[in-house]
């Protein structure tokens, strides 16, 4: 489904990825690992046109996703952002309907908020949550709301921009069995950008290791702990030690 063929990016002095390379196979959950700033968010946007690489190209379905309508293309994502990322100003119902009462996707608001009620209840939120405020609820609940509105327009692909941040431990894991739940119900094609190997192992069916602006290592989760990768190993197991170098 996603094809990502050579990409580099710089931002000025600041080698970003240096020739990423990856395929994510259609109806497959695939998760990026990899330390802070190297790279993990840069490569969505990419994906999604929000960054255009310095060389590279992204193939989406086999098409050149630098081509064609730009509308119809970003209508085949959903995203939950890592922060939530809601609108203060918007009921939940408005959020969770925001692409369903504007542009190509536009449907009218009584059948908008019925498709917003109904997503809301797929993330175990009650119809009472829909008039309320992003600030009324806790952060449990807004990331529930994110992933409602991820979900709302039926997208083909969905992205996961590190989907557990800020969360307790049992809050994690209900988010990762919603996502894992979602995905498999809908078909859909995920990416999940994370360090959390707890996500990792819920998540995934092939994980991805991005260090140095390259993949070090790609495979399914079930062959990651005995990978024999040295980037991956230490990552995995949250090591000072091997090749890579933590910040002091």
């Amino acid at each position: 489904m996603i094809r990502m063929e050579n990409i580099h990016k710089s931002f000025g002095n600041n080698h970003v990825l240096r020739g990423m390379t990856l395929e994510v196979e259609k109806g497959t959950s695939m998760v990026i690992i990899g330390g802070s700033g190297t790279g993990k968010s840069v490569a969505l946007k990419i994906i999604l046109g929000l960054i255009k690489p310095d060389s590279g190209r992204i193939l989406v379905d086999g098409k050149d996703a630098a081509t064609g309508d730009r509308d119809a293309f970003l209508a085949r994502f959903g995203m939950l952002f890592q922060g939530g990322a809601l609108f203060d100003s918007l009921s939940v119902w408005q959020n969770v309907a925001f692409r369903l009462l504007r542009g190509s996707l536009k449907r009218p608001p009584e059948e908008a908020r019925a498709v917003a009620i109904e997503k809301l209840r797929r993330v175990g939120l009650k119809p009472e949550v829909a008039d309320l405020f992003p600030a009324e609820l806790s952060g449990g609940m807004q990331k529930r709301v994110g992933l409602a509105r991820a979900i709302a327009a039926e997208p083909e692909i969905i992205f996961f921009d590190e989907p557990t941040t800020g969360l307790d431990p049992i809050m994690s894991g209900v988010i990762n069995e919603l996502i894992r739940e979602i995905v498999v119900e809908m078909g859909a094609t995920a990416i999940t950008i994370t360090h959390d190997m707890t996500s990792v192992r819920a998540i995934a069916d092939n994980v991805a290791m991005l260090h140095d602006g390259v993949i070090k290592w790609t495979g399914p989760v079930s062959e990651m702990d005995n990978s024999g990768d040295p980037y991956l190993d230490q990552f995995i197991h949250g090591r000072a030690e091997g090749p890579i170098e933590a910040v002091r």
